[in-house]
């Protein structure tokens, strides 16, 4: 989805349930513009805050604690 645009990623995420893991702060926009776009779940970490190992376990502890229906419509902060 290179070069596709952030609300075609949103559509495309959502159509098969999948999760949005992204550096890209209009996202986050996307998210608190009130249900504009509906996503399966994003997870957003700032760009150079955290290792790659750290981002990884975190991903991974979303992925262990939440279900996909609990993700859905859900902004998490790593």
């Amino acid at each position: 989805m290179i070069g596709a645009s952030d609300g075609e990623q949103l559509y495309f995420a959502m159509s098969e349930s999948r999760v949005i893991f992204t550096h890209d702060d209009d996202f986050v926009i996307f998210h608190q513009g009130g249900g504009m776009f509906m996503h399966a779940g994003i997870i957003y970490c700032a760009q150079n805050r955290h290792s790659i190992g750290e981002i990884l376990r975190s991903l991974i502890v979303i992925w262990e604690v939440l279900e996909p229906e609990e993700m859905r419509y859900q902004l998490e902060f790593i």
